[in-house]
């Protein structure tokens, strides 16, 4: 049976990859990008299936007319994904104001108004799956993403807790977690901090650090997203590339270590 799907972000990249292989399946796409001629290879391709809404999702009131522009358009919203977001590159120091704004701005608060906007209309279905594109660094870190990877922990915490809120209106809340992905996220679509030199040192292992096959082919992934999105008991968090799960259960394992080594004068904290 098919669904109707609300992706944000899908002038580029895993948006329109995954609005691209829902539609050729048979699915109804509701797909949003700042500028819509980005879409149109779609429109020309699947007609009446899509529905292109120009979306700057940093604009709470667009967000919320855009979700209800689709669903008058298809009478229901089975899945949103929330995909619109970019990476900021550079050290925590070097950030200015406007670039830590700006990325909280899209990747976290635009999210969240689109999640706000969607939550009515899925309680009243008594149905909904609400799909949030993360990353495994919203579980781990890495040098050089620190606004990013806040970001993303932002996305984790607010979508976990969202979980346990609505999963009695029969509303479903997954977090796709990607590593590393040969997308536009790291090259066109990224933001760069003004370099400060005592870095460089940090930046270039950093760079040096990643080879040809840290990165997965963005392609690859459609198949993943397809059975997550048709998945009777989705899980919580999931997990993309075969860089993440290695990389999540080293940090995690030396985490608890780590807890495990002050339990005690933790416990003693607690006075009674």
């Amino acid at each position: 049976m098919s669904k109707i799907i609300f992706i944000t972000g899908a002038s580029r990249g895993f948006g329109k990859l995954w609005a691209k292989a829902l539609l050729e399946r048979g699915d109804k796409v509701a797909a949003t990008a700042r500028n819509v001629n980005d879409l149109n290879d779609l429109t020309e391709q699947y007609g009446e299936n899509i529905l292109p809404v120009e979306l700057d999702v940093n604009d709470r009131e667009a967000c919320f007319t855009a979700i209800n522009q689709a669903h008058s358009y298809f009478g229901q919203i089975d899945v949103v994904i929330n995909n619109a977001g970019f990476g900021l590159f550079g050290a925590i120091e070097e950030t200015t104001e406007k670039q830590a704004r700006n990325q909280m701005e899209t990747n976290f608060f635009g999210l969240l108004w689109i999640t706000q906007a969607a939550l009515p209309i899925m309680r009243a279905q008594k149905s909904g799956h609400i799909i949030q594109v993360s990353s495994f660094l919203g579980l781990v870190t890495l040098p050089v993403l620190g606004i990013y990877n806040a970001s993303k922990y932002a996305v984790n915490g607010l979508s976990e807790t969202l979980a346990s809120e609505v999963k009695d209106f029969g509303i479903k809340v997954s977090l796709i977690e990607p590593n590393g992905f040969s997308t536009d996220w790291s090259g066109a679509s990224a933001f760069q901090t003004e370099p400060n030199e005592v870095y460089a040192p940090i930046k270039k292992a950093f760079a040096e650090g990643a080879t040809p096959d840290s990165w997965g082919k963005p392609v690859s992934t459609t198949k993943a997203v397809l059975a997550l999105i048709d998945a009777e008991n989705p899980p919580l968090h999931f997990l993309l590339g075969k860089v993440a799960y290695p990389g999540v259960k080293q940090v995690y394992s030396e985490r608890l270590a780590e807890f495990e080594a002050w339990k005690e004068v933790s416990a003693e904290a607690h006075g009674h």
